[in-house]
Order: structure tokens, then sequence, then C-alpha cells
């Protein structure tokens, strides 16, 4: 992953956790508010749905205190405490429920013989459970039907004609048209539940708003076990369709729930706006991406790019081309930068060219100490058998002559020999340019293994030329004639290197912008000391040679603007690297 991609990526990734964090944020805020306003709103209309409820209440209980003071119910009541006929009376319940509204009422003797009942005219007669204290205040009492019962508020009210009396047990019904009276604000639900059964049942769930009893059903059980609580009940299909559900007890005179208010406000805004709150984050967080990338880009334009350029740069330098420079673009860090690059290329090529001359005079130096060294043995023989003729002369004509043929014998050795060194001094110093063409590695190696199988072969010690190829073969560009002198010359060193006999092995490898030839043997290896003079003139580790070959090979290397090294250890064989450019303008004569 370079760098504008890992720029992008951070970008990307704080542009998300920001508006990730701010949405979370603003989300939970809102809700923690709206729940504040829904738990205040629920307080409220609870307070007021307990104040309508209690109105209710003294309503039917006036109702039937009005009913009490009546003169038909008055004189019913005189009539019956006196012990006068009450079956004329068995209709007039319902005449009273009809007057005054009410959906219950029996009128019952001081026992509580029902005379007369609205609700259910065949219970005349029966016995009705009354208190032992009359409570004039209506409350919640489940009422007898034909059907079953029914939850009403109901009022009791007391008649007493001297030492009898009579009972008028009356009130409204808890039910669809009693809920319909509650006035619900716009946004909330209402639902009143008649707790007649130990379980919930969905036909006793009253309310205008449709609702699945199920999802309901946990909040009514926790009233009627005694824990007002609220929740949020999905209320439809419609995901935005949900409120928050409070439940209120409303007890019966045992204390009992009898009723349980469910009382719900819509969540539809809230749900909205954290909807819209997303929606609105990921429009930010996409706004911030795009944003992101033209800001990795920009910063890519500005700083990456030019940073590439450096790298680039430095990788050419490194590959040999002292003449490459860097544009400057700016007068920032970046900017000064470039201009440190290209004044350490232009320090290091003054430093390069001092060295290179440096070099070339040590290393003539040495080879002119050399090839003095080498003249020198020649020359002494010469001198001597100059001054044994001198003296010769003056001896008798047949010792001269024998001693004149011997004289010249030698004269005539010793100056071929001077021969052979001044010319390979005169090989050595000027190499011929390489003509650079397209080279096949794996050719050129098994050229060279091809030439010398047969001569390996017939050695009196065992020597196996292995080989190693890449693949695809690396091609360069190269001299194939001098590259071929100098792996011939690698392959003998290294056959001589091994005097009990081993494995060479030359291997090819293909790198991005070079190929690479190893030729290693698995001989004696090289001391430290050895290793830093290989490449010296006239230097060797042999018995034989000149010392030449490996000089002459790092020549036609570096013509090629390649490198050759060696690594090795005593005992542990010998490895020349040799690697050369894949393009032919790193070749340079």
């Amino acid at each position: 992953m370079n760098i504008r991609q890992r720029l992008l990526l951070m970008f990307a990734l704080v542009v998300v956790l920001a508006v990730g964090s701010v949405s979370w944020i603003v989300a939970v805020r809102a809700r923690r508010a709206f729940d504040q306003v829904d738990h205040q709103r629920s307080a409220v209309l609870v307070t007021q749905y307990r104040a309508e409820f209690e109105r209710r209440q003294q309503e039917v209980s006036r109702d039937l205190v009005r009913l009490s003071v009546a003169d038909r119910v008055q004189r019913m009541a005189f009539d019956v405490a006196h012990g006068g006929d009450t079956s004329q009376y068995v209709n007039e319940a319902a005449s009273f429920a009809q007057e005054y509204r009410l959906d219950f009422l029996d009128l019952a003797a001081a026992d509580g013989t029902i005379i007369s009942s609205a609700e259910w005219p065949a219970h005349f007669g029966y016995k009705l459970a009354l208190p032992a204290e009359t409570v004039s205040t209506a409350s919640l009492r489940a009422m007898e039907l034909p059907s079953g019962s029914a939850i009403g508020l109901i009022a009791i009210e007391k008649i007493a004609i001297g030492d009898g009396a009579i009972y008028l047990v009356g009130g409204r019904a808890i039910d669809r048209a009693f809920l319909q009276n509650f006035v619900a604000a716009e946004g909330t639900y209402l639902w009143l539940y008649t707790a007649q059964a130990a379980e919930p049942a969905a036909v006793n769930l009253l309310g205008d708003a449709p609702i699945a009893f199920e999802k309901i059903a946990p909040l009514i059980q926790a009233a009627q076990s005694g824990h007002e609580i609220s929740g949020a009940v999905q209320l439809s299909a419609d995901r935005f369709d949900s409120a928050s559900v409070q439940t209120v007890a409303l007890r019966d005179e045992q204390g009992k729930p009898a009723v349980i208010l469910l009382v719900g406000t819509s969540r539809r805004p809230l749900m909205e706006l954290q909807q819209q709150i997303r929606t609105a984050a990921f429009a930010v967080a996409g706004i911030g991406i795009l944003l992101a990338i033209a800001a990795s880009l920009w910063i890519a334009a500005r700083f990456t790019r030019p940073i590439e350029q450096l790298a680039g740069a430095a990788r050419e330098l490194a590959a040999g081309h002292w003449d490459t420079r860097v544009e400057v673009t700016s007068q920032d860090e970046i900017g000064e930068l470039a201009r440190s690059f290209n004044s350490m290329v232009h320090d290091l090529t003054e430093q390069r060219d001092r060295l290179v001359q440096v070099e070339r005079v040590a290393a003539w130096r040495e080879l002119a100490r050399r090839l003095a060294h080498e003249l020198k043995n020649p020359l002494f023989p010469l001198q001597l058998t100059v001054e044994n003729l001198a003296k010769a002369r003056t001896r008798a004509p047949e010792e001269f002559d024998e001693i004149f043929k011997e004289s010249t014998g030698t004269l005539l050795a010793e100056i071929d020999n001077l021969k052979k060194i001044i010319g390979r001094f005169s090989d050595f110093s000027k190499m011929p340019k390489p003509q650079l063409q397209p080279v096949d590695l794996n050719e050129a190696v098994n050229r060279v293994v091809a030439l010398h199988q047969a001569q390996v072969a017939q050695l009196t010690i065992p020597v196996i030329l292995r080989v190693s190829l890449a693949s695809p073969a690396p091609v360069v560009q190269a001299d194939p004639e001098l590259l071929h002198r100098v792996l011939s010359n690698l392959v003998l060193n290294a056959v001589d290197a091994m005097p009990s006999g081993g494995d060479v092995t030359l291997r090819t490898r293909n790198d991005a912008d070079r190929g690479t030839i190893e030729v290693a043997d698995s001989g004696i290896g090289l001391t430290p000391e050895e290793r830093d003079r290989l490449f010296t003139p006239y230097y060797t580790t042999k018995s034989h040679g000149t010392g030449l070959g490996l000089a002459v090979a790092q020549s036609v290397i570096t013509d090629h603007n390649g490198s050759i090294s060696v690594q090795s250890e005593p005992g542990r064989g010998t490895t020349f690297i040799i690697h050369l450019p894949k393009r032919a303008a790193e070749a340079t004569a």
C-alpha cells in the first residue's frame, strides 16, 4: 500500500469516525430528549386522565344522589320499607337508568334482595352483596350480566326510611363509549383494558388505535402484577408507527387492578428525526469521502508525487545515472529536499570523478610497479649474458664461439619473454569497446558450459558443471563475445580453485531492471585479504597465470555499466556475481 492509498484510507476513516460519532451523539441526545419529553407528556396525560376519571366518579355519584332524592324513588322506598308489594317495581330500575343515563342500576331491599335490575331484569329476587358501610363515591366494580360480567364505575346510595332502607346500586360501564369521552391529543393513543381474567385477553382491550394484542400484553401483565411500566410498542408494519406506552392501574374497592389505562405517545417524530440524522450522516460521510479523495489526490500531487520523483531519481542514481536531477517546483520543504538531492548528486559526481582519478593513478602506479618487476626479471640475465660475451672476446676463437652460441640463445629467449610481457600489457591497456545488443543470459551460460564440458571431462579430478536457469530468461544489453570471454575465465578460475574436484554451478536470475549471473565453486575459498585484492592487475592466488584475468573481467563488466562482486569464505567456496542492466540506455562506452 503506497502513501497515497494510506492517506485516502486515513482521511476516509477520519471522516467516517467523525461523522459516525457526531451522528451517534446527536441521535442519542435526540432520543434522550424525546424520551424525556415523552415521559413528561405521558405524566401530564396520566394526570389528566386520572383527573378525568375522578370527575366521572363524582359525576356518577352525583347522578345517583339526584336519583335517590327523586319523588318516585322516595315513594317506592317508603312503600318497600313498610312491607309493600315489591313485584310492582320490577321494571322501575330500567326506567330510572334510562332517565339518568346509567348503564347499571339495581334497587335492593335492606337485606340485599334485588327489587329491580336495569342490566339484568331476571336477577329479581337475588341477593346483592352490599358493603358494611355505604360509600357514596363511585368506584370500579364488577357487575353481573346475563352474558358474563362487566366493569363499571359504581356508586351505592342508601335511602333510609324510618327503621327500613333501600339501596341504589348504579353507575356507568367502562366500555368503548366510556373511552370515547376522553379527549386524546394529536399523537396520543389511549387504550382501556378491563382486568376480568388473570391472563390478558384481547377481548378486554378497548381503544381506537389498532394494535396487535401480543405486543401490548407484556405491559398489561406487568400492570396486573402491580408494576406500572412503560415501553416502546410497534403499532403497525410501518417502522415509524410506534409509540411509547405508559400503563396506569385503576383499582377496585378491594385494591386490585380492575381497569388498566394505557397511554401512548407517538414516536414517529423521533423515528423520522433519527432517519433524517442517518440520511444526513450518510450524505455527509459520502461528501466527506469525496473530499477525502480530493484531499488525498491534492496531497499526493503536492507532497507524495515529489517524494516518488525523489525515490525514482535515487533509483536512477543507484543504477549509475550520475546526470540524474530532480525538478524543483516549490520553495517549501519539498523544494528544499529536491535542491538538497541535486546538490548531493553534484557532490557525489565530483567525488566520484576525483575517486576515479585517484584510483586510476593508483592502478597505473601498481601496473607500472608490476611491469617494472616483470621487466626486471629478464633484464638481469640479459645484462649477465652481454657481460659474459664481452669477457669471452679475449679467449680463444673456439671457446668464444661456444660461449657466443649459448649467449645468443639466452638473449633471444629473454627478448621473446620481454615481447610477451609487453604484449600482455598492451592487450590490457586497450580493451575493445563493447558492441551492445540483446543477449539472452541463459543462452550465454549454455554456450560457456557446452564449450568447457568436454575439457572438464578430460580432467583427472572429478569436476561437475551444473546449470540453474531463470524462467523467463533474462535479456540484457551486452557484447556477447566479451561476456563469453568473462564467463569462460570465471569457469576456468573455478576449476583451478578446486584441486580435489567439486561442483561448478552457473545460475541466472531475472530481476526487475537487471539480469544476474552467478558462477559458484565448492573450492578452497578466499581469505578477506585475498578478496580485497582479487581484481587488482597482476595479482593472482595461483602458481601460474598473469593476474590480469579478473582485472580484465572487471573492466569488461564496468564498460557494460554493470557490476561484478565476489562472495567467499575459506573452505566454503567462492561465488562471483555479475549484474548487467536490461536497458540499452544503462550501458555506456
